[in-house]
């Protein structure tokens, strides 16, 4: 495994952990909770692990529905906000602060999640290094969820090299490039806020086919289930711009 020191790690802090809930579309996250629990079969109890769960906008809802969730992300913020509402809510959530390529895991899981486009963050060596791990800490009737919109088959055909948005009161600029080997993007992100304070934040998203993701998948002993553009679970095709990838165990 390379170094866990990824420039992605540092993406949401300051300003950007709240715009980042500002960008999801209200009533997203609970409808791909529902769709995780449908998928995955759970019943009350099961047990439920979410890598890079972010302020926990799928491990709230899960929790909420009975199941035992192990809830992961580097940011202590988010996950000191998880915890302070499984706290007054008594929800049964454990909540870490810890990068997915390292966080020690004692549990077996029934669904395992990695939502948000967070599976881009990882090179390939990396990103098999997860995959195994997890295929490590799944039941073998388990499920593990990849959401994403940087495979290649929807980074490249709906590449753009700037966009900009008014968001949570800031103007939200971003740069996009795209470079080969390893194929990414790598990104340039400006926060003005109206009083006109600038942050800019670096990320990078690594492209993969769905051939390419097959073959970590099936190095890490997972295999493709099923690959749908939403949670309605249409099949996936060329154009759409997100995927859902259903995986389980060989």
């Amino acid at each position: 495994m390379s170094s866990p020191l990824n420039i992605n790690d540092a993406f949401f802090q300051n300003s950007y952990k709240e715009v980042w809930k500002k960008l999801i579309p209200p009533g997203v996250s609970e409808i791909e909770a529902s769709f995780i629990e449908d998928v995955a079969q759970l019943q009350n109890n099961d047990t439920v692990l979410d890598l890079m769960c972010g302020y926990g906008r799928h491990a709230i809802p899960l929790a909420k529905k009975g199941y035992a969730v192990t809830a992961i992300d580097n940011s202590e913020a988010y996950i000191n906000e998880i915890k302070a509402i499984a706290l007054d809510e008594d929800l049964p959530v454990e909540a870490i602060v810890s990068s997915a390529l390292t966080v020690p895991l004692s549990h077996q899981y029934k669904a395992v999640i990695c939502m948000g486009n967070s599976f881009a963050f990882f090179n390939r060596a990396d990103a098999v290094h997860l995959l195994k791990k997890v295929a490590a800490h799944l039941l073998p009737d388990g499920i593990f969820i990849i959401n994403s919109w940087m495979i290649a088959e929807i980074a490249i055909k709906h590449f753009k090299e700037r966009e900009w948005v008014n968001v949570a009161g800031y103007k939200y600029l971003m740069y996009y490039q795209f470079f080969f080997h390893p194929h990414r993007i790598e990104s340039e992100h400006t926060l003005l806020a109206a009083n006109g304070t600038v942050e800019v934040i670096n990320g990078i998203d690594y492209i993969f086919t769905l051939a390419e993701l097959e073959a970590m998948f099936q190095e890490a002993g997972l295999t493709t289930k099923a690959v749908y553009s939403n949670p309605k679970k249409k099949p996936f095709k060329l154009g759409d711009n997100t995927v859902y990838i259903i995986l389980g165990k060989n």
